[in-house]
């Protein structure tokens, strides 16, 4: 990156209450804690209008405090000027995927790059399931972010969830 450039980063899934904001808390205590802060700018959004101004979901709340992390973020839509704002938008399955290429194709000049926030993941496991239907989800699993995390019983618990965005989150932030 040169001296002064901002990126910009938009995560994006479909209702921006469970994983996209759980992502840009996550990446934005990333780029705080190496001091680089200043250089990127990040948020997070949904594909559609469902949950607009409310907060995350309360299980995605408490993981995240549980790992000392705090967000204030309110549910948005992404915009037409997000493809033009943002260098990236990240999404987390392939619905998102189709609905955010979709989307792209109705704006001129569209300049983000668009893809799954797991093709940053270094064992390719490219889909972050939506973790919103499962109940009692916030059993410790783990103690420490690992990249991959397999738990048959919860395969989709925020604290998986959690654990996979933190590592794509982590590789993304390398790469770039």
């Amino acid at each position: 990156m040169a001296a002064g450039e901002v990126k910009s980063v938009l995560f994006v899934c479909l209702g921006n209450i469970c994983r996209s904001p759980i992502a840009e808390a996550v990446f934005r205590k990333l780029v705080t804690d190496e001091k680089v802060e200043n250089k990127w700018m990040t948020d997070s959004a949904a594909v559609s209008d469902w949950n607009v101004g409310r907060s995350p979901d309360a299980r995605a709340l408490s993981c995240l405090r549980n790992h000392g992390i705090e967000t204030a973020h309110k549910a948005r839509q992404i915009t037409k000027d997000d493809f033009q704002t943002f260098d990236y938008i990240l999404c987390m399955d392939e619905s998102n995927l189709r609905d955010l290429k979709r989307k792209s194709n109705q704006v001129k000049d569209c300049k983000a790059k668009i893809e799954l926030l797991g093709t940053y993941d270094p064992q390719k496991q490219l889909i972050i399931e939506d973790p919103y239907y499962v109940r009692n989800s916030l059993v410790s699993l783990i103690k420490n972010p690992v990249c991959i995390v397999h738990n048959l019983a919860r395969p989709h618990s925020f604290l998986i969830t959690f654990n996979l965005i933190i590592c794509k989150a982590s590789f993304f932030f390398l790469k770039n």
